[in-house]
């Protein structure tokens, strides 16, 4: 990494964050209020045991959460998004999710609905969140549990699932695209789309590891598509390949294609929203953990980080010359999930090409090019 990056730069009269801080202003926010999890999934970038006392004493507490929305309302926040690890694990739960929406504040919950029971259905009903999404690994107990390498966490997750359906709670359902489940991709979509009016999206890029765990990551490689496959199962499912080929066929933005920018965010990180892990730290997305862009808010306030760190992390510049040739001026790069945190997550760098994001990129161009 070079020094550019530890440097507290001036905002530049031409820069992109002129185009952002006008109308910047906070939308919604993510907590993630643990790491832990009762599954361990093959492809997880963040679970740790559930049973990790390690990690539990971490964890923001209730009254320091409490806080965190209290000065995000302030800043005029209007939705909460409660994730993890699995977010049902915390004990005091209740006690979150009620102290957060008596606030007025639109709420949903990420979880993978294996320890839903009634008593959060009673919660749900009463006080209910903008909606819960869930995540699903398969739709047979093998395929389900070769994912989460949790015997019984299928029956659970059904059991979760059909109390949260079949008492009208809004849910909506992702999944991963995954070495583990790719052959059932087709039927986990039908049974997505059979359950929900809302949507369901499904991902194939499998990101790595926040604690740069290298066995992790090792599992997490041998999960991922090829570039091809994860062209093959786009095209398969029409309505994604649809979406392809209506917005990233092209630039939807193209003055951000800037040849001579040097600057690292061309994205709307810090824009409108912001995520704090369960252990303080703020950052302008979920996945940018590099050293040089978390806050820790333990030891500061969150109009501090809005107001004054997101515009120095958005002002990041880079003086790598392979990266500026390579990702800065392709015209594909509506059809690449590259980006500053990916490329520290992936290779230790704020700043440097991917070449398996590359490859992916450029199989879908192609695809899009045949169409």
């Amino acid at each position: 990494m070079n020094n550019e990056f530890t440097k507290s730069l001036p905002l530049s009269k031409f820069s992109i964050w002129d185009k952002f801080k006008s109308g910047r202003k906070l939308v919604s926010f993510n907590l993630e209020i643990t790491a832990r999890c009762n599954s361990n999934c093959r492809h997880c970038y963040i679970n740790l045991p559930a049973n990790d006392k390690k990690t539990s004493a971490k964890e923001l507490s209730f009254n320091q959460i409490k806080k965190i929305v209290d000065e995000a309302i302030e800043l005029g926040a209007l939705w909460c998004l409660l994730t993890g690890g699995e977010p049902l694990l915390r004990e005091d739960f209740f006690d979150l999710y009620l102290s957060i929406k008596k606030k007025g504040l639109l709420v949903s919950v990420f979880t993978n609905a294996t320890l839903i029971t009634q008593k959060h259905i009673e919660l749900f009903k009463r006080y209910p969140p903008r909606d819960i999404e869930v995540t699903v690994y398969g739709v047979t107990k093998d395929t389900y549990e070769r994912v989460t390498r949790i015997p019984g966490s299928f029956d659970a997750f059904m059991w979760g699932l059909n109390l949260l359906l079949g008492n009208g709670i809004r849910t909506r359902f992702k999944a991963m695209a995954l070495r583990s489940n790719v052959k059932e991709l087709s039927q986990i979509a039908q049974f997505c789309r059979k359950h929900t009016k809302d949507y369901f999206r499904f991902d194939p890029f499998l990101h790595l590891r926040f604690d740069h765990n290298q066995e992790r990551n090792k599992e997490i490689k041998s999960e991922r598509l090829s570039p091809q496959e994860i062209v093959t199962i786009e095209k398969a499912d029409s309505r994604r390949f649809g979406a392809l080929k209506k917005g990233c066929d092209k630039l939807i933005m193209p003055e951000a294609q800037r040849i001579n920018c040097n600057h690292l965010f061309h994205c709307g990180i810090g824009n409108g929203s912001f995520t704090v892990s369960c252990d303080g730290y703020f950052r302008l997305c979920s996945s940018l953990w590099h050293t040089d862009c978390i806050y820790d808010l333990k030891k500061g306030t969150l109009k501090e980080a809005w107001e004054n760190f997101v515009p120095k992390v958005r002002e990041m510049r880079s003086d790598n010359k392979n990266f500026l040739e390579k990702c800065r001026k392709c015209p594909i790069i509506n059809l690449c999930i590259w980006c500053p945190a990916h490329s520290h997550l992936e290779t230790g760098e704020i700043d440097k090409p991917v070449d398996y994001f590359c490859e992916v990129a450029h199989a879908r161009a192609d695809a899009l090019q045949k169409v």
